[in-house]
C-alpha cells in the first residue's frame, strides 16, 4: 500500500505509543537514517514513501518495540554539538554528562597546555569534547574495554582530534603521568538498582560501563586511592555521580585530599550529580 511519509511516521508513532513506548523515537531514527533535518522532513511529508523506507521503518519499529535503543539502531548519538559513533560496546552518552564537560571547561583556562585524564572514556565523548573545545589541552583517555576504546579512537579520528588512549582499569595505565585534571563518568549503579532501570538499559547497554560493587562506589574508591599519585598539587577532579551518592563520594575524596575542597554541583534538574575536587 502506498503511503506518504506523513502517514508512515504517524502510523509508526501510534504503534509505538500503543505499546507504551516513546513514539517520537521512530521519527528521530528515520531522520537520522535519511540524513534529513526537520525542514527536509516537512518538505517531504506528502511525498510517497519509497518501498525501502517503508521496510526500514517496519524493521526499526520491531526493534524499538523490543526496547532496543534508537542510538544503537542509527549507530550515532549527539554530544556537546558533535555526532559520536556508538555501539553495544559503549554506553550511550547522556545530556547530563554534557554538564560535567561544561563545568570542567568553565573552571579552567582553555588556552593553557593542561594535562587531562578521562577515566572510562567509552565513546570518548568527554575526552574528545574537551580536546575539541580546548585544543591546547593534552588529553588522555582510558577504558577497561578494548572494544569501547576502539570506538573512542574511531570517534577521535573522525572528529579530527588527537588524544592519547590507554587500555586499563581506572588510573592504572597512567600512574607514571601527572595531570592537571582528572575527569570521569564511571560506572556507579548499584546491583540492587537493576530492577528500577529502563529495560533498554538493562538489556542492551554494556553492564561493565553501568554497574559497580560496594553499592556503586567501587570505582570512586579506586580513583580516590590512585589519584593522589598522579594529580598535580593544584590539580582538579571532576566526577559524575548518582543522585544519592553525594555524601559517600565527598567523604572518599575529602579523606584522599584533606587539603582540597570537595563539593557537589547540581545538574539542571537540581540534583546533586557532580563532584569537584579542587
Amino acid at each position: 500500500m502506498d503511503k506518504t511519509y506523513r502517514q508512515l511516521i504517524q502510523e509508526a508513532t501510534h504503534t509505538l505509543e500503543t505499546h507504551g513506548k516513546e513514539g517520537h523515537a521512530i521519527q528521530a531514527v528515520f531522520l537520522r537514517r535519511k540524513n534529513w533535518d526537520k525542514m527536509h522532513f516537512l518538505l517531504n511529508l506528502d511525498q510517497l514513501a519509497t518501498r525501502e523506507d517503508q521496510l526500514q521503518v517496519a524493521q526499526d519499529i520491531e526493534r524499538l518495540l523490543a526496547d532496543y535503543p534508537p542510538q544503537y539502531l542509527t549507530g550515532v548519538e549527539e554530544f556537546y554539538g558533535r555526532l559520536f559513533q556508538v555501539t553495544e560496546d559503549t554506553l550511550i552518552p547522556r545530556p547530563e554528562t554534557e554538564e560535567l564537560v561544561q563545568l570542567c571547561l568553565s573552571m579552567n583556562d582553555q588556552t593553557k597546555p593542561l594535562h587531562v585524564m578521562d577515566i572510562g572514556t567509552g565513546t570518548g565523548a568527554i575526552a574528545i569534547s574537551l580536546k575539541a573545545e580546548a585544543p591546547n589541552w593534552n588529553v588522555h583517555a582510558s577504558d577497561l574495554s578494548p572494544k569501547a576504546l576502539q570506538v573512542a579512537q574511531q570517534n577521535a579520528q573522525r572528529l579530527e582530534q588527537e588524544l592519547c588512549f590507554h587500555t586499563g582499569d581506572t588510573l592504572t595505565p597512567v600512574l607514571a603521568h601527572q595531570f592537571d585534571i582528572i575527569i570521569s563518568n564511571p560506572p556507579y549503579i548499584a546491583q540492587n538498582e537493576w530492577e528500577v532501570m529502563d529495560a533498554s538499559v538493562r538489556l542492551f547497554e554494556p553492564k561493565m560501563a553501568l554497574f559497580a560493587e560496594h553499592e556503586g562506589l567501587a570505582i570512586y574508591e579506586k580513583i580516590a586511592k590512585q589519584a593522589p599519585l598522579c594529580l598535580k598539587p593544584e590539580g582538579q577532579i571532576f566526577l559524575e555521580i548518582g543522585y544519592l551518592q553525594k555524601d559517600a563520594v565527598i567523604a572518599l575524596f575529602q579523606q584522599a585530599f584533606p587539603m582540597k575542597k570537595v563539593e557537589a554541583k547540581k545538574d539542571l534538574f537540581g540534583n546533586d550529580r557532580m563532584i569537584v575536587v579542587y
